[in-house]
Protein backbone atom coordinates (compact mmCIF):
# COMPACT_ATOMS: atom_id res chain seq x y z
CA UNK A 1 0.00 0.00 0.00
CA UNK A 2 2.85 2.36 0.86
CA UNK A 3 4.59 1.61 -2.45
CA UNK A 4 1.34 2.19 -4.34
CA UNK A 5 0.90 5.54 -2.59
CA UNK A 6 4.44 6.63 -3.49
CA UNK A 7 3.93 5.63 -7.13
CA UNK A 8 0.66 7.57 -7.27
CA UNK A 9 2.38 10.56 -5.66
CA UNK A 10 5.18 10.39 -8.23
CA UNK A 11 2.71 10.36 -11.11
CA UNK A 12 0.89 13.35 -9.64
CA UNK A 13 4.09 15.24 -8.93
CA UNK A 14 5.47 14.55 -12.41
CA UNK A 15 2.31 15.90 -14.03
CA UNK A 16 2.31 18.90 -11.73
CA UNK A 17 5.92 19.77 -12.45
CA UNK A 18 5.46 19.39 -16.18
CA UNK A 19 2.66 21.92 -15.95
CA UNK A 20 5.14 24.28 -14.33
CA UNK A 21 3.62 24.25 -10.85
CA UNK A 22 5.33 23.66 -7.53
CA UNK A 23 4.43 20.53 -5.61
CA UNK A 24 4.76 21.77 -2.05
CA UNK A 25 3.44 18.67 -0.28
CA UNK A 26 5.63 16.09 -2.02
CA UNK A 27 8.61 14.75 -0.09
CA UNK A 28 12.04 15.67 -1.52
CA UNK A 29 13.04 12.02 -1.94
CA UNK A 30 10.07 11.50 -4.23
CA UNK A 31 10.97 14.65 -6.19
CA UNK A 32 14.52 13.40 -6.64
CA UNK A 33 13.23 10.13 -8.09
CA UNK A 34 11.29 11.85 -10.88
CA UNK A 35 12.61 11.95 -14.43
CA UNK A 36 11.98 15.70 -14.77
CA UNK A 37 14.03 18.68 -13.59
CA UNK A 38 13.25 19.83 -10.07
CA UNK A 39 11.74 23.27 -10.55
CA UNK A 40 11.36 23.80 -6.82
CA UNK A 41 15.12 24.02 -6.29
CA UNK A 42 16.98 27.25 -7.03
CA UNK A 43 20.53 28.49 -6.75
CA UNK A 44 21.09 30.33 -3.49
CA UNK A 45 20.80 34.10 -3.75
CA UNK A 46 23.79 36.17 -2.68
CA UNK A 47 23.73 37.50 0.85
CA UNK A 48 22.38 41.04 1.24
CA UNK A 49 22.27 43.56 4.05
CA UNK A 50 18.76 43.35 5.53
CA UNK A 51 19.01 46.60 7.47
CA UNK A 52 17.31 49.78 6.25
CA UNK A 53 19.65 52.05 4.31
CA UNK A 54 20.43 55.76 4.47
CA UNK A 55 19.26 58.19 1.72
CA UNK A 56 22.04 59.40 -0.56
CA UNK A 57 23.05 63.08 -0.84
CA UNK A 58 21.13 63.23 -4.15
CA UNK A 59 17.72 63.41 -2.51
CA UNK A 60 17.89 66.84 -0.85
CA UNK A 61 18.66 68.32 -4.28
CA UNK A 62 15.67 70.11 -5.79
CA UNK A 63 16.52 69.22 -9.40
CA UNK A 64 18.33 66.15 -10.70
CA UNK A 65 20.56 66.10 -13.75
CA UNK A 66 19.82 63.82 -16.68
CA UNK A 67 22.70 61.61 -15.58
CA UNK A 68 21.25 61.21 -12.08
CA UNK A 69 17.82 60.35 -13.47
CA UNK A 70 19.24 57.88 -16.01
CA UNK A 71 21.31 56.16 -13.34
CA UNK A 72 18.39 55.84 -10.92
CA UNK A 73 16.08 54.62 -13.69
CA UNK A 74 18.58 52.01 -14.86
CA UNK A 75 19.11 50.72 -11.32
CA UNK A 76 15.59 50.85 -9.93
CA UNK A 77 12.75 51.55 -12.41
CA UNK A 78 10.70 48.65 -13.81
CA UNK A 79 8.55 49.15 -16.92
CA UNK A 80 5.26 47.38 -17.62
CA UNK A 81 4.51 44.55 -20.05
CA UNK A 82 7.65 44.55 -22.24
CA UNK A 83 11.32 44.09 -21.28
CA UNK A 84 12.39 46.99 -19.08
CA UNK A 85 15.79 47.74 -20.65
CA UNK A 86 14.43 48.03 -24.19
CA UNK A 87 11.56 50.27 -23.13
CA UNK A 88 13.69 52.51 -20.93
CA UNK A 89 16.18 53.11 -23.74
CA UNK A 90 13.41 53.91 -26.24
CA UNK A 91 11.52 56.61 -24.35
CA UNK A 92 12.58 60.25 -23.96
CA UNK A 93 13.21 61.91 -20.62
CA UNK A 94 10.33 64.39 -20.48
CA UNK A 95 10.61 67.53 -18.38
CA UNK A 96 7.45 69.56 -19.03
CA UNK A 97 4.23 69.75 -21.01
CA UNK A 98 2.10 72.52 -22.45
CA UNK A 99 -1.08 72.15 -24.46
CA UNK A 100 -0.70 69.27 -26.90
CA UNK A 101 3.09 69.24 -26.63
CA UNK A 102 5.75 67.66 -24.41
CA UNK A 103 9.39 68.70 -24.05
CA UNK A 104 12.40 66.54 -23.24
CA UNK A 105 15.54 67.28 -21.26
CA UNK A 106 17.18 68.91 -24.30
CA UNK A 107 14.16 71.09 -25.05
CA UNK A 108 13.03 68.99 -28.04
CA UNK A 109 9.32 69.35 -28.70
CA UNK A 110 7.03 66.32 -29.13
CA UNK A 111 3.42 66.34 -30.22
CA UNK A 112 1.43 64.02 -27.98
CA UNK A 113 -0.09 62.05 -30.84
CA UNK A 114 -2.08 59.62 -28.68
CA UNK A 115 -2.73 61.57 -25.47
CA UNK A 116 -0.27 59.20 -23.80
CA UNK A 117 -2.33 56.02 -23.26
CA UNK A 118 -5.39 57.77 -24.76
CA UNK A 119 -6.04 59.45 -21.42
CA UNK A 120 -4.50 62.96 -21.36
CA UNK A 121 -7.65 64.17 -23.08
CA UNK A 122 -7.22 67.84 -22.20
CA UNK A 123 -3.52 67.99 -22.97
CA UNK A 124 -0.83 69.12 -20.57
CA UNK A 125 -2.02 72.52 -19.39
CA UNK A 126 -4.21 72.17 -16.31
CA UNK A 127 -7.02 74.76 -16.07
CA UNK A 128 -6.94 77.02 -13.03
CA UNK A 129 -10.36 75.75 -11.95
CA UNK A 130 -9.02 72.19 -11.69
CA UNK A 131 -5.89 73.30 -9.83
CA UNK A 132 -8.02 75.27 -7.39
CA UNK A 133 -10.41 72.36 -6.77
CA UNK A 134 -7.56 69.94 -6.07
CA UNK A 135 -5.73 72.43 -3.83
CA UNK A 136 -8.87 73.20 -1.86
CA UNK A 137 -9.60 69.52 -1.22
CA UNK A 138 -5.99 68.91 -0.16
CA UNK A 139 -6.25 71.82 2.26
CA UNK A 140 -9.62 70.93 3.77
CA UNK A 141 -9.87 67.11 3.78
CA UNK A 142 -7.22 65.21 1.81
CA UNK A 143 -8.45 61.68 2.54
CA UNK A 144 -11.42 59.80 3.91
CA UNK A 145 -11.96 56.06 3.48
CA UNK A 146 -15.13 55.69 1.46
CA UNK A 147 -16.65 53.20 3.90
CA UNK A 148 -16.18 55.45 6.92
CA UNK A 149 -17.20 58.86 5.65
CA UNK A 150 -18.93 60.76 2.85
CA UNK A 151 -17.35 63.82 1.23
CA UNK A 152 -18.99 66.52 -0.86
CA UNK A 153 -17.09 65.85 -4.13
CA UNK A 154 -18.37 62.26 -4.12
CA UNK A 155 -21.98 63.43 -3.99
CA UNK A 156 -21.38 66.24 -6.48
CA UNK A 157 -19.64 64.07 -9.08
CA UNK A 158 -22.22 61.29 -8.82
CA UNK A 159 -25.02 63.82 -9.23
CA UNK A 160 -23.39 65.50 -12.24
CA UNK A 161 -22.69 62.20 -13.98
CA UNK A 162 -26.28 61.06 -13.45
CA UNK A 163 -27.38 64.21 -15.28
CA UNK A 164 -25.10 63.86 -18.31
CA UNK A 165 -25.46 60.09 -18.76
CA UNK A 166 -28.59 58.96 -20.62
CA UNK A 167 -31.45 56.95 -19.18
CA UNK A 168 -31.46 55.84 -15.56
CA UNK A 169 -27.73 55.34 -15.07
CA UNK A 170 -27.99 56.77 -11.58
CA UNK A 171 -25.72 54.78 -9.23
CA UNK A 172 -21.93 55.23 -9.06
CA UNK A 173 -18.77 53.69 -7.66
CA UNK A 174 -15.40 55.42 -8.01
CA UNK A 175 -12.41 53.04 -8.11
CA UNK A 176 -8.91 54.22 -9.05
CA UNK A 177 -8.38 52.69 -12.51
CA UNK A 178 -10.21 51.32 -15.52
CA UNK A 179 -9.14 47.77 -14.71
CA UNK A 180 -10.57 48.11 -11.20
CA UNK A 181 -13.78 49.54 -12.64
CA UNK A 182 -14.19 46.56 -14.95
CA UNK A 183 -13.46 44.14 -12.11
CA UNK A 184 -16.12 45.88 -10.02
CA UNK A 185 -18.62 45.74 -12.90
CA UNK A 186 -18.01 42.02 -13.36
CA UNK A 187 -18.52 41.38 -9.66
CA UNK A 188 -21.67 43.49 -9.62
CA UNK A 189 -23.13 41.55 -12.56
CA UNK A 190 -22.37 38.21 -10.94
CA UNK A 191 -23.80 39.29 -7.59
CA UNK A 192 -26.90 40.77 -9.22
CA UNK A 193 -27.73 37.79 -11.45
CA UNK A 194 -26.36 34.90 -9.42
CA UNK A 195 -24.70 33.64 -12.61
CA UNK A 196 -21.01 33.18 -13.37
CA UNK A 197 -20.13 33.49 -17.06
CA UNK A 198 -18.91 36.73 -18.61
CA UNK A 199 -18.91 36.96 -22.42
CA UNK A 200 -16.25 39.24 -23.91
CA UNK A 201 -14.66 39.72 -27.33
CA UNK A 202 -11.35 38.55 -28.72
CA UNK A 203 -10.60 42.02 -30.04
CA UNK A 204 -10.70 43.80 -26.71
CA UNK A 205 -8.68 45.09 -23.79
CA UNK A 206 -10.23 45.61 -20.37
CA UNK A 207 -7.23 46.22 -18.10
CA UNK A 208 -4.09 44.72 -16.64
CA UNK A 209 -5.29 43.12 -13.40
CA UNK A 210 -5.99 39.39 -13.20
CA UNK A 211 -9.76 39.49 -13.69
CA UNK A 212 -9.61 42.27 -16.27
CA UNK A 213 -6.95 40.40 -18.27
CA UNK A 214 -9.11 37.27 -18.15
CA UNK A 215 -11.83 39.36 -19.76
CA UNK A 216 -9.36 40.71 -22.33
CA UNK A 217 -9.05 39.19 -25.77
CA UNK A 218 -5.83 40.64 -27.17
CA UNK A 219 -2.34 39.16 -26.79
CA UNK A 220 -1.86 40.48 -23.26
CA UNK A 221 -4.21 37.81 -21.93
CA UNK A 222 -1.33 35.36 -22.41
CA UNK A 223 0.55 36.91 -19.48
CA UNK A 224 -1.77 35.09 -17.06
CA UNK A 225 -3.77 31.90 -16.73
CA UNK A 226 -7.40 32.68 -17.49
CA UNK A 227 -9.69 32.89 -14.51
CA UNK A 228 -12.72 30.60 -14.79
CA UNK A 229 -16.01 31.90 -16.09
CA UNK A 230 -14.88 33.93 -19.12
CA UNK A 231 -15.99 33.12 -22.67
CA UNK A 232 -14.77 35.07 -25.71
CA UNK A 233 -16.80 35.98 -28.75
CA UNK A 234 -15.32 36.17 -32.24
CA UNK A 235 -16.44 39.66 -33.14
CA UNK A 236 -16.37 41.26 -36.59
CA UNK A 237 -13.24 43.11 -37.68
CA UNK A 238 -13.51 45.44 -40.67
CA UNK A 239 -10.05 44.50 -41.94
CA UNK A 240 -9.06 41.03 -40.87
CA UNK A 241 -12.16 38.83 -40.87
CA UNK A 242 -14.89 38.82 -43.51
CA UNK A 243 -18.43 38.48 -42.24
CA UNK A 244 -20.22 39.15 -45.49
CA UNK A 245 -20.31 40.84 -48.88
CA UNK A 246 -21.37 44.23 -47.52
CA UNK A 247 -22.20 45.97 -44.25
CA UNK A 248 -25.78 44.70 -44.11
CA UNK A 249 -24.72 41.10 -44.75
CA UNK A 250 -21.85 41.35 -42.27
CA UNK A 251 -24.15 42.75 -39.60
CA UNK A 252 -26.72 39.99 -40.06
CA UNK A 253 -24.08 37.24 -39.89
CA UNK A 254 -22.37 38.76 -36.85
CA UNK A 255 -25.66 39.08 -34.99
CA UNK A 256 -26.54 35.49 -35.87
CA UNK A 257 -23.19 34.20 -34.62
CA UNK A 258 -23.59 36.16 -31.38
CA UNK A 259 -27.01 34.71 -30.67
CA UNK A 260 -25.87 31.18 -31.52
CA UNK A 261 -22.97 31.40 -29.07
CA UNK A 262 -25.20 32.74 -26.30
CA UNK A 263 -27.63 29.86 -26.83
CA UNK A 264 -24.76 27.38 -26.95
CA UNK A 265 -23.31 28.60 -23.66
CA UNK A 266 -26.72 28.58 -22.00
CA UNK A 267 -28.28 32.00 -21.40
CA UNK A 268 -29.13 31.13 -17.80
CA UNK A 269 -25.40 30.74 -17.05
CA UNK A 270 -24.36 34.15 -18.42
CA UNK A 271 -24.13 37.05 -15.98
CA UNK A 272 -22.98 39.72 -18.42
CA UNK A 273 -21.77 40.57 -21.88
CA UNK A 274 -18.84 42.99 -21.52
CA UNK A 275 -17.81 44.97 -24.60
CA UNK A 276 -16.17 48.21 -25.60
CA UNK A 277 -18.60 50.23 -27.71
CA UNK A 278 -15.65 50.91 -30.01
CA UNK A 279 -12.65 48.68 -29.22
CA UNK A 280 -9.70 51.07 -28.89
CA UNK A 281 -6.50 49.13 -28.31
CA UNK A 282 -7.68 46.59 -30.89
CA UNK A 283 -7.74 49.29 -33.56
CA UNK A 284 -10.75 51.63 -33.19
CA UNK A 285 -13.01 48.93 -34.62
CA UNK A 286 -16.41 50.33 -35.53
CA UNK A 287 -19.08 47.64 -35.11
CA UNK A 288 -21.37 46.85 -38.05
CA UNK A 289 -24.79 48.45 -38.06
CA UNK A 290 -27.09 46.84 -35.53
CA UNK A 291 -24.43 44.82 -33.68
CA UNK A 292 -24.57 46.64 -30.34
CA UNK A 293 -28.35 46.81 -30.64
CA UNK A 294 -28.35 43.01 -31.04
CA UNK A 295 -26.33 42.64 -27.84
CA UNK A 296 -28.83 44.89 -26.04
CA UNK A 297 -31.75 42.83 -27.38
CA UNK A 298 -30.22 39.50 -26.35
CA UNK A 299 -29.43 40.84 -22.88
CA UNK A 300 -33.04 42.00 -22.51
CA UNK A 301 -34.38 38.65 -23.70
CA UNK A 302 -32.36 36.51 -21.29
CA UNK A 303 -31.83 38.78 -18.29
CA UNK A 304 -28.13 39.28 -19.01
CA UNK A 305 -26.36 42.43 -17.80
CA UNK A 306 -24.93 44.55 -20.63
CA UNK A 307 -21.65 46.20 -19.59
CA UNK A 308 -20.02 48.74 -21.87
CA UNK A 309 -16.38 49.62 -21.21
CA UNK A 310 -15.93 53.33 -21.91
CA UNK A 311 -12.51 53.58 -20.27
CA UNK A 312 -10.85 54.74 -23.50
CA UNK A 313 -13.78 56.07 -25.54
CA UNK A 314 -15.55 57.98 -22.79
CA UNK A 315 -15.58 61.72 -22.12
CA UNK A 316 -15.52 63.08 -25.64
CA UNK A 317 -13.00 60.91 -27.46
CA UNK A 318 -15.50 59.83 -30.14
CA UNK A 319 -17.14 63.23 -30.58
CA UNK A 320 -19.88 62.21 -28.14
CA UNK A 321 -19.57 62.31 -24.37
CA UNK A 322 -19.66 58.49 -24.39
CA UNK A 323 -18.93 56.14 -27.27
CA UNK A 324 -22.13 54.12 -26.95
CA UNK A 325 -24.11 57.30 -27.62
CA UNK A 326 -23.06 57.02 -31.26
CA UNK A 327 -25.42 54.03 -31.59
CA UNK A 328 -29.18 54.45 -31.45
CA UNK A 329 -31.23 52.59 -28.85
CA UNK A 330 -28.24 51.29 -26.88
CA UNK A 331 -28.43 51.89 -23.14
CA UNK A 332 -26.11 49.60 -21.16
CA UNK A 333 -26.96 48.36 -17.69
CA UNK A 334 -23.46 49.20 -16.44
CA UNK A 335 -20.91 51.64 -17.85
CA UNK A 336 -17.25 51.72 -16.79
CA UNK A 337 -15.00 54.71 -17.39
CA UNK A 338 -11.66 56.22 -16.31
CA UNK A 339 -8.91 58.02 -18.29
CA UNK A 340 -10.84 61.09 -19.49
CA UNK A 341 -12.76 61.46 -16.22
CA UNK A 342 -9.81 63.39 -14.77
CA UNK A 343 -7.97 63.90 -18.08
CA UNK A 344 -5.30 61.66 -16.46
CA UNK A 345 -4.27 64.39 -14.01
CA UNK A 346 -5.16 62.15 -11.05
CA UNK A 347 -6.13 58.46 -10.90
CA UNK A 348 -9.91 57.97 -10.87
CA UNK A 349 -12.40 55.65 -12.53
CA UNK A 350 -16.12 55.10 -12.36
CA UNK A 351 -18.82 52.45 -12.54
CA UNK A 352 -22.30 53.66 -13.45
CA UNK A 353 -25.26 51.33 -12.97
CA UNK A 354 -28.91 51.60 -13.86
CA UNK A 355 -31.53 52.09 -11.17
CA UNK A 356 -32.75 48.48 -11.04
CA UNK A 357 -29.21 47.32 -10.24
CA UNK A 358 -28.54 50.16 -7.80
CA UNK A 359 -31.82 49.37 -6.01
CA UNK A 360 -30.79 45.73 -5.58
CA UNK A 361 -27.68 46.77 -3.67
CA UNK A 362 -29.56 49.13 -1.38
CA UNK A 363 -30.48 46.04 0.66
CA UNK A 364 -27.92 43.48 -0.55
CA UNK A 365 -24.15 43.56 -0.02
CA UNK A 366 -22.12 44.75 -2.99
CA UNK A 367 -19.02 42.75 -2.09
CA UNK A 368 -16.56 45.21 -3.59
CA UNK A 369 -14.25 47.79 -2.05
CA UNK A 370 -10.78 49.30 -2.11
CA UNK A 371 -8.72 51.66 0.04
CA UNK A 372 -8.67 54.43 -2.55
CA UNK A 373 -12.23 53.94 -3.83
CA UNK A 374 -13.81 57.43 -3.90
CA UNK A 375 -10.59 59.24 -3.00
CA UNK A 376 -11.62 62.83 -2.13
CA UNK A 377 -8.83 64.63 -4.02
CA UNK A 378 -9.35 62.58 -7.17
CA UNK A 379 -13.10 63.16 -6.94
CA UNK A 380 -12.56 66.91 -6.68
CA UNK A 381 -10.35 66.73 -9.76
CA UNK A 382 -12.89 64.67 -11.71
CA UNK A 383 -15.75 66.98 -10.83
CA UNK A 384 -13.77 70.04 -11.92
CA UNK A 385 -12.65 68.36 -15.15
CA UNK A 386 -16.18 67.36 -16.19
CA UNK A 387 -17.48 70.86 -15.40
CA UNK A 388 -14.62 72.36 -17.43
CA UNK A 389 -15.45 70.13 -20.39
CA UNK A 390 -19.09 71.21 -20.25
CA UNK A 391 -18.31 74.91 -19.75
CA UNK A 392 -15.82 74.98 -22.64
CA UNK A 393 -17.96 72.76 -24.93
CA UNK A 394 -14.97 70.47 -25.52
CA UNK A 395 -17.05 67.75 -27.17
CA UNK A 396 -18.82 70.22 -29.45
CA UNK A 397 -15.50 71.69 -30.55
CA UNK A 398 -14.26 68.22 -31.46
CA UNK A 399 -17.35 67.65 -33.60
CA UNK A 400 -17.16 71.01 -35.35
CA UNK A 401 -13.45 71.77 -35.66
CA UNK A 402 -11.11 68.78 -35.45
CA UNK A 403 -13.09 65.63 -36.28
CA UNK A 404 -13.54 66.71 -39.94
CA UNK A 405 -9.78 67.31 -40.22
CA UNK A 406 -9.08 63.89 -38.70
CA UNK A 407 -11.39 62.12 -41.15
CA UNK A 408 -9.88 63.88 -44.17
CA UNK A 409 -6.27 63.30 -43.10
CA UNK A 410 -6.83 59.62 -42.31
CA UNK A 411 -8.51 59.07 -45.67
CA UNK A 412 -5.58 60.72 -47.44
CA UNK A 413 -3.14 58.31 -45.77
CA UNK A 414 -4.96 55.37 -47.34
CA UNK A 415 -4.91 57.07 -50.74
CA UNK A 416 -1.24 58.05 -50.60
CA UNK A 417 0.43 55.01 -49.02
CA UNK A 418 0.12 51.44 -50.28
CA UNK A 419 1.26 50.10 -46.90
CA UNK A 420 -1.89 51.45 -45.22
CA UNK A 421 -4.78 49.11 -45.88
CA UNK A 422 -7.53 50.83 -43.98
CA UNK A 423 -8.12 53.82 -41.71
CA UNK A 424 -10.95 54.32 -39.23
CA UNK A 425 -11.82 57.58 -37.50
CA UNK A 426 -14.61 58.74 -35.23
CA UNK A 427 -14.16 62.04 -33.45
CA UNK A 428 -10.51 62.18 -32.39
CA UNK A 429 -10.34 58.39 -32.12
CA UNK A 430 -8.54 56.96 -35.13
CA UNK A 431 -6.33 54.09 -36.24
CA UNK A 432 -4.86 52.74 -39.47
CA UNK A 433 -3.54 49.27 -40.31
CA UNK A 434 -0.04 48.74 -41.71
CA UNK A 435 0.35 45.90 -44.20
CA UNK A 436 3.07 44.41 -46.34
CA UNK A 437 2.85 45.78 -49.87
CA UNK A 438 3.93 42.35 -51.14
CA UNK A 439 1.54 40.04 -49.30
CA UNK A 440 -1.19 42.35 -48.02
CA UNK A 441 -0.83 40.81 -44.56
CA UNK A 442 -0.28 42.85 -41.44
CA UNK A 443 3.30 44.07 -41.32
CA UNK A 444 3.81 42.54 -37.87
CA UNK A 445 1.88 40.74 -35.13
CA UNK A 446 0.25 43.08 -32.64
CA UNK A 447 2.46 41.59 -29.92
CA UNK A 448 5.61 42.37 -31.92
CA UNK A 449 8.27 40.24 -33.56
CA UNK A 450 7.94 38.69 -37.00
CA UNK A 451 10.15 39.06 -40.09
CA UNK A 452 9.62 42.84 -40.25
CA UNK A 453 10.55 43.51 -36.62
CA UNK A 454 13.58 45.65 -37.50
CA UNK A 455 11.58 47.74 -39.97
CA UNK A 456 8.93 48.29 -37.32
CA UNK A 457 11.61 49.31 -34.81
CA UNK A 458 13.07 51.74 -37.33
CA UNK A 459 9.62 53.26 -37.87
CA UNK A 460 9.24 53.75 -34.12
CA UNK A 461 12.60 55.51 -33.99
CA UNK A 462 11.57 57.72 -36.90
CA UNK A 463 8.39 58.75 -35.07
CA UNK A 464 10.49 59.85 -32.12
CA UNK A 465 12.93 61.73 -34.36
CA UNK A 466 10.02 63.56 -36.01
CA UNK A 467 8.76 64.64 -32.61
CA UNK A 468 5.74 62.36 -32.32
CA UNK A 469 5.00 60.43 -29.15
CA UNK A 470 2.66 57.76 -30.41
CA UNK A 471 0.82 54.68 -29.17
CA UNK A 472 2.18 52.42 -31.94
CA UNK A 473 1.23 48.73 -31.80
CA UNK A 474 3.60 47.24 -34.42
CA UNK A 475 0.87 46.81 -37.02
CA UNK A 476 -1.39 49.77 -36.23
CA UNK A 477 -0.91 53.51 -35.87
CA UNK A 478 -3.29 55.08 -33.38
CA UNK A 479 -4.09 58.77 -33.78
CA UNK A 480 -5.77 60.02 -30.61
CA UNK A 481 -4.41 63.48 -29.75
CA UNK A 482 -5.76 65.64 -26.93
CA UNK A 483 -9.32 66.85 -27.47
CA UNK A 484 -8.00 70.39 -27.10
CA UNK A 485 -5.69 70.13 -30.13
CA UNK A 486 -6.23 72.78 -32.80
CA UNK A 487 -6.86 71.97 -36.48
CA UNK A 488 -3.45 73.46 -37.31
CA UNK A 489 -1.68 71.29 -34.71
CA UNK A 490 -3.51 68.22 -36.00
CA UNK A 491 -2.39 68.90 -39.57
CA UNK A 492 1.14 69.46 -38.26
CA UNK A 493 1.05 66.00 -36.68
CA UNK A 494 0.01 64.35 -39.93
CA UNK A 495 2.80 66.23 -41.66
CA UNK A 496 5.31 64.77 -39.21
CA UNK A 497 3.80 61.30 -39.64
CA UNK A 498 4.19 61.45 -43.39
Amino acid sequence: TCTHAIVETMHLARATLRRGHRCLSTHSSVINALDVPDKTQHKPLPAVDTRCGTPSPDHPQQNWSKQQIDRAAKDHVVFTYGPTDAQRDAVPLLRRGEGSYLYDDDGKQYLDWTSQAVCANLGHTVPQSVKAAVAQQLDTLPYVYGGLGLVEPRARLASLLSEILPGDLNGFLFPSSGAEANEAAIRIARQFTGRSKILTRYRSYHGGTATALSATGDFRRNFIEDAPGFVRLMDPNPMQFSWGRDMADASERARGALREQVLGEGPDTIAAILVEAIPGSAGVLLPPDGYLQAIRSICDEFGIVMIIDEVMAGFGRTGKMFGFQRFDDVLPDIVTFAKGLTAAWLPLAGVAMRSHIQDHFRTNPLGYGATYQAHPVSLACGYAVVKHMLDEDIVGRVQRETAPVMEAEMASLVEDFACIRQARAVGLFACCDLVSTKTGDRVAPMAGGGPNAEKVAAFKRALKEEGLIAFFRNCMIHVCPPLTITPEELRDGFGRLR
